[in-house]
């Protein structure tokens, strides 16, 4: 019921999974890609709901988009992976190594959710922003309009999208329930405990990254914009909480980093990646 992108399909050698965030799809991995270089095998799937996967009348609950994600990976008989992780994308990918742990060979990661947050630690901006999504004016942003797609791709971004790009990325939102998805994503950040189902499995796959020495993970960062996931701080806390990591500077962008920086991700990645050979 996924749809996914593929590159090098016959290719020897641990696949890599790209895993997109909200309210994106493997669209965002499209110059990533052919930048990774190498021979790997290559996967970038539309989470359940998102792109042009299937639309199913679900809650689109973590929990959905995890059972949704793991159903794709066993349909494909994928064993020893490689994880990249964006935005929720990466949440997902932390999610899915704390369960699957003998099948993780190594785990990249950027402008990710890392860890549960509280309200008091968040900006006035971004605090206002979370207010508004978790409220009926909120509500009526994402449902009944582009709001959400459209900002992703102009204030999410350095260089804002063109109106096809744009296009390209609201497509498959023709309708007020087809959206449900990206609300959904956007009410679930975990702050002061709720919602709790998230919560836990943060808590969760927050001891796995804390133990998991034998598994390499590469965090990317970046400077420029000031709704980046990752800041300064934050990058601090993953090398002092996550084990195994090694960080790489990529240089500006927006949160949505693959479409300022598509060529320098999908190039570290395929270093990092090419080392754990």
């Amino acid at each position: 019921m996924l749809n996914y992108v593929e590159v090098n399909s016959d290719a020897d050698g641990t696949p890599i999974v790209f895993l997109h965030g909200n309210p994106s799809s493997s669209r965002s991995w499209r110059n990533v890609l052919p930048a990774v270089g190498g021979d790997r095998r290559l996967l970038a799937p539309d989470l359940i709901g998102m792109g042009q996967s299937a639309k199913p009348d679900i809650g689109y609950t973590f929990a959905d988009h995890a059972r949704y994600l793991d159903g794709w990976m066993d349909s494909l008989g994928l064993g020893q992976v490689i994880l990249v992780g964006h935005d929720w994308g990466g949440a997902l990918a932390f999610d899915w190594a704390a369960q699957h742990p003998d099948r993780v060979e190594g785990l990249a990661f950027f402008e990710a959710i890392v860890r549960p947050m509280s309200w008091s630690e968040l900006a006035d901006k971004p605090r206002a922003r979370a207010e508004t999504m978790r409220s009926p004016v909120g509500e009526g942003l994402i449902l009944d309009s582009n709001f959400f797609i459209e900002t992703a791709y102009t204030g999410g971004v350095l260089h804002p999208l063109d109106a096809d790009e744009i296009a390209a990325y609201v497509s498959p939102y023709p309708t007020r329930e087809s959206r449900r998805p990206i609300l959904q994503w956007a009410r679930s950040l975990p702050l002061d405990g709720d919602p709790a189902e998230v919560h836990q499995r943060m808590m969760a796959y927050g001891k796995w990254l804390a133990a998991s020495t034998d598994v390499p993970k590469l965090l990317l960062t970046f400077e420029g914009s000031p709704v980046l996931s990752i800041t300064p701080a934050m990058a601090q806390w993953c090398r002092e909480n996550i084990a195994g990591l090694t960080t790489e500077h990529i240089g500006p962008a927006g949160h949505h980093a693959t479409e300022d920086q598509p060529e320098a991700i999908g190039a570290a990645i395929g270093r990092w990646a090419g080392a754990l050979r």
